[in-house]
């Protein structure tokens, strides 16, 4: 059973997300905060696996929340699950690099809301090219500085800065699987040896690492899509 907190000031808006989670039988939905500062207390109280995150919210808003709900206790269990009506580039930019684990904006539809907390729960993160990485790569290409590679770029191998590449251009580990011609097991080794060795979480803290870095660039990394 997924275990699932829904953050949003809006009360209908959160009676609509709980009626349609709790309705799914492999989920349920175990409390809801109406601000950032209610949500620490009730993912202390209830370690739910998901967080459905609003971004706007008063007093403590969703970045700042999201900020501190993977950083604290029992965070390696908890993935963040941003949902929010503003499809404004740095929105996305600033919920991936705080930690968030994925990025829907509220005019998706019932059933990508629920494949969305199973996709997050199951620890992938919810990177829709034509939504997440459109706005990471303008983002980026707008306020991008000077690359500064971290030191640990220089331990993945050509093979695995490869699939970090993929990764960046949103393709799925069955999508890497048939670019690079091996099986799809091979290719989940490799996602993991990059994740440890970068010493990120999941896809997409490895998505932002790799446009901060350098390691793509809008424009030259286009990857053409099968």
């Amino acid at each position: 059973m997924i275990k699932v907190l829904i953050v949003d000031d809006q009360t209908i808006v959160r009676a609509g997300f709980a009626a349609l989670l709790d309705a799914q039988s492999d989920i349920s939905v175990v409390g809801e905060a109406g601000d950032g500062r209610e949500a620490l207390r009730l993912v202390e109280r209830h370690r739910p696996d998901v967080v459905v995150m609003d971004i706007r919210m008063p007093g403590m808003d969703g970045i700042e929340a999201t900020r501190r709900i993977v950083s604290g206790p029992g965070a390696d269990n908890v993935r963040v699950l941003v949902l929010t009506t503003f499809d404004i580039d740095e929105y996305v930019y600033e919920a991936l690099s705080v930690g968030a684990s994925g990025f829907l904006l509220k005019d998706a539809t019932a059933d990508e809301l629920v494949s969305a907390v199973r996709v997050v729960a199951r620890g992938d993160s919810l990177l829709a090219p034509q939504v997440t990485g459109r706005l990471i790569r303008e983002f980026t290409r707008q306020r991008r500085s000077r690359p500064r590679p971290p030191a640990e770029l220089s331990t993945l191998t050509a093979r695995e800065t490869e699939v970090l590449t993929l990764i960046a251009g949103g393709l799925s580990n069955s999508e890497i699987a048939e670019r690079l011609v091996v099986s799809e097991h091979t290719v989940k080794t490799h996602v993991a040896r990059v994740f440890t060795k970068l010493g990120v979480r999941d896809r997409a803290q490895a998505v932002v690492l790799a446009y901060e870095s350098g390691v793509v660039v809008p424009g030259e990394n286009e990857l053409p899509r099968n």
